[in-house]
């Protein structure tokens, strides 16, 4: 038995770039940064932080929400698969990428509001449920 999955927590790095094939289907991409935090060893030596930039994936329903929805600086949840592919660059140079195939995000910034809330889409993703009607965001 073997298990692919990734849990991240971090801060978009830029807005969701969406586009739809042929057949309808929505796909964004965007960046992910996670920090780990630096700090200072016994003997006074200073660790910088750490960070690392993840290539997240959305599909179908997760990729239109993060249309509408996410933004550059906005905090995430992401769980997802590990999927590595390579191709060739506009030089002919091979590349390999990682990304992460999200199946589930959680919007974790507030929005206009001092109470945190969480939005939670999974796939497949359903239509949001306003509960004020007067607000167009679904959390």
């Amino acid at each position: 038995m073997s298990v692919n999955k990734v849990i991240l927590i971090g801060n978009v790095g830029k807005d969701p770039d969406v586009r739809y094939l042929d057949n309808g289907v929505a796909v964004a991409t965007f960046s992910l940064a996670t920090t780990e935090r630096g700090y200072t060893l016994q003997n006074g030596t200073q660790v910088p932080d750490r960070t690392e930039w993840h290539n997240i994936v959305l599909w179908r329903g997760l990729a239109q929400t993060a249309e509408k929805y996410v933004h550059k600086g906005d905090k995430l949840y992401i769980e997802g698969k590990i999927r590595s592919r390579s191709y060739d660059d506009q030089n002919g140079i091979k590349r390999n990428i990682v990304e992460i195939f999200a199946d589930n995000m959680e919007m974790l910034t507030p929005r206009g509001s001092a109470q945190p809330q969480v939005a939670s889409v999974a796939q497949p993703a359903q239509q949001p449920v306003v509960d004020n009607p007067s607000d167009d965001l679904p959390f």
